[in-house]
C-alpha cells in the first residue's frame, strides 16, 4: 500500500488531494497547525 503525508490537509488543495489519494487506495496522513 502506498502512503502519503499531506501538510495543510485542512485547506482546499490539501483536502482535495487527500480525497483523490484515498480513492486511489493510498493510506493518507495529514498535518494541521
Amino acid at each position: 500500500m502506498n502512503r502519503a503525508l499531506i501538510t495543510g490537509i485542512t485547506g482546499q488543495d490539501g483536502s482535495y488531494l487527500a480525497e483523490l489519494l484515498l480513492k486511489k487506495g493510498y493510506e493518507v496522513h495529514g498535518l494541521i497547525r
